[in-house]
């Protein structure tokens, strides 16, 4: 039962949230990738798209398409994807799910440690790391509050016990 989040405080619908289930949730972000990709400058990443293209098509040419993978190799490389990666999830869904009170501007995340805290409406920059390299986040979990822009990446908040809207 210690692996249970609760969204508690200023809402019309307190909701508990529970990391164990959020390996299927299609809204899961790979963190291995994440970070990488939003660091990178735009323009690289379009030169680097073309390059790709580029060398796939004289591929093509030269000896010809390829099938497309089968859905069985898809779900071989996803299941093993899930079972090494690190994954997370944003938190402003299940904040807009609980409905915060027209009056709420605090958004106190309680851990061991003590509370921290943010004006509400920075809820959207919130990502909550539920697992490393394949395992849940047990010794330091459930979750870890990590913020979108990376700031936090190798420090992430740990230990997070609730969510309280003030």
């Amino acid at each position: 039962m210690n692996n249970i989040i609760p969204i508690k405080g200023k809402v019309k619908f307190p909701v508990t949230l529970d990391p164990s289930v959020w390996i299927f949730d299609d809204r899961r972000i790979d963190l291995h990738t994440y970070f990488d990709m939003n660091d990178a400058d735009p323009q690289e990443n379009e030169e680097e798209y073309t390059k790709k293209i580029s060398k796939y098509w004289d591929k093509e040419i030269r000896e010809g398409a390829v099938s497309p993978p089968t859905i069985k190799s898809e779900k071989k490389y996803e299941k093993e994807k899930v079972l090494t990666g690190s994954f997370g999830v944003p938190f402003e869904p299940f904040l807009k799910n609980a409905e915060p009170l027209e009056d709420a501007a605090q958004l106190i995340a309680e851990t061991k440690d003590g509370d921290m805290q943010w004006p509400i409406a920075e809820a959207g920059n919130i990502i909550l790391a539920f697992s490393k390299d394949g395992k849940p986040l047990r010794e330091d979990g459930p979750v870890h509050i990590l913020f979108k822009d990376g700031t936090n990446r190798h420090n992430a908040i740990r230990n997070v016990q609730a969510f309280r809207i003030e």
